[in-house]
């Protein structure tokens, strides 16, 4: 029995890339797809590109900073679909780039509203309305490999993420709600292109045009040299039919990963050895 048929997702940052991805893999799966993306030009290709497919698709205009637009989004899906059972919070920028000195507050919090507040604010929304119906459900969030080179405001809006997503999902398991949070490494998207959706709300006094950033072009080409973006989908398909929660699409990065826990558990032990602590533990 497919658990994922005739359930409806909400998909933010839709229109292209891996939003785009998930919800050609789940509308593979038979599920009804709510589209969601700030850009409306990608957002009208994409829904295109599911309707080939004979998938049910409602493709909305989505700022995920605004909280107003993401109850009226619901609502629209809701009045289309009926139910919700999934919400992807999957748009993300990459943020301010180079040294630490030349990065700018303004792009620092367009970061955080767009790759962390969004799936604080988009969850608060959504998931009470999967609660309402008592069927469970499913939160996705993606973050990334962010222990990369990629910028200082990105790594920290997607470290905070996998954060939030351990603990939402201490916090739903009650509800039968499956939470899963998405670490890709680098995806042949554009995020690298993040400033052509840049809100006028966040200004950049930085020159037009800039000086040249070795750290951007450095980032295009890794993202340009990553995997297609198809198999992001794919996966977390699969992933969630086996109840994973860190779901990974780079398996080639797991030594990286056990370098940091390695290093962890390492100043943990220097800690148990310290004579300061040794009547902490008691």
């Amino acid at each position: 029995m497919n658990q994922l048929s005739g359930k409806t997702a909400i998909i933010t940052g839709g229109g292209e890339g891996i939003g785009l991805s998930i919800a050609q893999a789940l509308g593979n799966e038979k599920m009804n797809i709510v589209l969601a993306d700030i850009d409306e030009a990608n957002l009208e290709k994409a829904a295109a590109t599911l309707h080939e497919m004979n998938v049910p698709v409602l493709a909305l205009k989505l700022d995920v900073a605004c909280e107003a637009q993401w109850r009226t989004m619901a609502q629209r899906a809701i009045e289309r679909f009926g139910k919700i059972h999934m919400l992807v919070n999957n748009a993300g920028v990459s943020g301010e780039t180079g040294p630490l000195e030349t990065q700018e507050n303004t792009g620092w919090q367009w970061t955080i509203d767009v790759n962390l507040m969004a799936v604080f604010v988009g969850s608060k929304v959504v998931v009470p309305l999967i609660k309402g119906h008592g069927e469970g459900g499913w939160l996705i969030n993606v973050a990334s490999m962010a222990g990369l080179p990629l910028g200082g405001a990105y790594s920290a809006t997607k470290f905070a993420v996998v954060g939030l997503s351990e603990s939402l999902a201490l916090e739903f398991k009650a509800d039968n709600i499956k939470v899963s949070v998405v670490c890709p490494a680098f995806v042949r998207t554009r995020i690298h292109a993040s400033e052509r959706n840049r809100p006028k709300r966040y200004p950049s006094e930085k020159a037009k045009p800039r000086v040249p950033d070795h750290t951007e072009d450095s980032k295009k080409r890794l993202v340009e040299g990553g995997i297609d973006v198809a198999i992001v989908g794919k996966r977390t398909v699969e992933a969630l039919k086996s109840g994973e929660f860190y779901i990974f699409t780079h398996p080639q990065y797991r030594t990286v990963l056990q370098k940091r826990a390695d290093e962890i558990d390492a100043a943990m032990e220097r800690a148990e050895q310290s004579a300061l602590l040794q009547d902490i533990g008691n």
